[in-house]
């Protein structure tokens, strides 16, 4: 039989730990809880682990310490970070030590499961995600094309913007996040041995997100799959076709994204994209002062 995986949470709030023992249980993995960042790494430092949950704010040792530590103690753990303690600066260090994901408190379960379900279960590469730049206000990065990676690395992104209201920000990583797939299915063909360059820039007024993909581009009218370049294909016949060539659901994805930011802007070959989100005056207001 497989081994067990071995979850360690390090939070000061034990209704935490309650709540994350019910909702990842699951067979073939056991808990074991910290209550604060020096305990966690006594812990850590004592015996492995598949993965560690930990917050930011505790006494003793915050979360960002104690990712540092793990990193040089046991670099093999996998770590996710909940925390309320969500800042650009935070995310971006987050990303330069190399932890798995990070969610702002409160989370929603369904996510955690499933990127707690990747961490366990993957199998990523040393080099699945190359740090080109990550500062609070631009982040530059090499992705592996991998459909987990890319996951990811949408999940940092998410939490990196914190001035657009809830639901502009979810439809903005959602515009994101179809525009990144399809850079690793289309430009990569699902090759993992290939690489995706994004850039994510905050900028005063805006939000720039870029996405240059491995492959020699495409023209809008080749795209018999993409149901933005066929206006006259009945939903049966988009997703007819879609299975029959072995591609994901979906093919609405530049026509649902256009919708979703204010522009998107193709280079010439169409391997390179652009996608604008201006802020709202108010807020950019505030941010210039």
């Amino acid at each position: 039989m497989p081994e067990e995986k071995r979850i360690l949470i390090v939070d000061d709030d034990p209704d935490v730990h309650d709540l994350l023992r019910v909702a990842l249980r699951d067979t073939g993995r056991t808990f074991e809880s910290a209550r604060d960042g020096i305990e966690g790494l006594k812990r850590i430092a004592a015996e492995p682990w598949d993965l560690v949950i930990t917050d930011v704010l505790m006494p003793g040792m915050d979360g960002m310490a104690l990712l540092e530590r793990i990193r040089s103690l046991r670099p093999e753990a996998r770590v996710v970070v909940m925390t309320v303690a969500t800042t650009a600066e935070n995310v971006a260090a987050a990303i330069r030590k190399n932890a798995f994901a990070w969610f702002s408190k409160p989370f929603t379960i369904d996510a955690v499961r499933e990127m707690v379900n990747h961490a366990l279960n993957d199998e990523p590469a040393d080099d699945d995600i190359e740090v080109i730049t990550a500062s609070p206000h631009w982040l530059g990065l090499r992705l592996r094309c991998r459909m987990n990676t890319a996951e990811r690395i949408l999940q940092f992104v998410r939490e990196m913007e914190l001035r657009l209201p809830p639901q502009e920000k979810e439809d903005v990583a959602a515009a994101f996040r179809e525009i990144l797939l399809n850079a690793i299915e289309h430009g990569a063909g699902n090759d993992p041995d290939k690489k995706v360059r994004i850039q994510f820039v905050r900028a005063e007024r805006a939000l720039l997100y870029y996405v240059q993909d491995p492959g020699k581009g495409f023209s809008f009218e080749g795209l018999n799959h993409a149901a933005g370049s066929n206006p006259d294909q009945s939903p049966e016949e988009h997703v007819s076709l879609r299975t029959g060539m072995g591609m994901r659901a979906g093919g609405f994805g530049i026509l649902i994204t256009r919708a979703l930011v204010d522009e998107l802007i193709y280079n010439d070959a169409g391997n390179e994209v652009l996608l604008i989100k201006y802020l709202p005056s108010a807020v950019a207001g505030v941010e210039s002062r």
